[in-house]
């Protein structure tokens, strides 16, 4: 996921912003880490590169 999609993405739940948290990157390139709801707390894991953004009751987490 490129940083700059921050200007864009927002919580799913209510459209609230986004905190971006980076465990991993390559680059421009954020490969691990999450997104999290600053309104509502909910954390949206990035894996691989890609945001997971589905609501939490809707995620398959294995």
């Amino acid at each position: 996921m490129k940083e700059s999609l921050m200007d864009i993405l927002c919580d799913p739940l209510d459209k609230s912003d986004l905190e971006l948290e980076v465990d991993e990157r390559d680059g421009e390139e954020i490969i691990e880490g999450r997104l999290i709801g600053t309104v509502t707390g909910e954390v949206y894991p990035i894996e691989d590169g890609i945001p997971n953004l589905l609501p939490p009751d809707m995620r398959d987490d294995d």
